[in-house]
């Protein structure tokens, strides 16, 4: 949050992504299912840094740090993680693909279908166990997606 700009902000994902600082990293990949994650656990829109809920906040985060359309930080305060790890302990594969099954295949890039829903489902139970670890650990999170 102590960046001043985007240059630093990229600088700062760099030193966390390869390690140096203080601290036993926490890190959860998502492929391309981030998209889809959060379209379902949302308004079914990209939108983000809104905080409309938790479930809203767990993928593209609460605030953002980064101008550039390229690129994607985002990040949740320690309470924030908390209460999206409580939100997404009530998440279940139906819910989900009830979800899933609303999405806009006009503003979707995947292929709606089964295959992509089982895909979006493993990578959703990875964030979710990441989060519950984060809360646990009281962690901040950090999202990014290179564009």
């Amino acid at each position: 949050m102590a960046t001043s700009d985007d240059s630093d902000v990229r600088e700062f994902v760099e030193e966390l992504e390869m390690g140096d600082w203080d601290g036993e990293p926490l890190d959860c990949e998502t492929d391309k299912a981030w998209d889809a994650i959060h379209r379902c656990l949302s308004d079914g829109t990209l939108g983000c840094g809104r905080r409309l809920s938790p479930l809203d906040m767990a993928v593209l985060g609460g605030g953002h740090h980064h101008e550039g359309d390229d690129y994607i930080v985002a990040h949740l305060r320690v309470e924030e993680v908390a209460q999206v790890a409580a939100a997404l302990s009530d998440v279940d594969q139906v819910w989900m693909r009830r979800r899933y099954d609303r999405i806009d295949a006009t503003e979707y890039q995947g292929v709606l279908g089964d295959e992509d829903f089982d895909y979006t489902w493993y990578w959703f139970t990875q964030v979710r166990d990441f989060y519950f670890e984060a809360a646990e650990a009281k962690r901040a999170v950090i999202f990014t997606v290179d564009q």
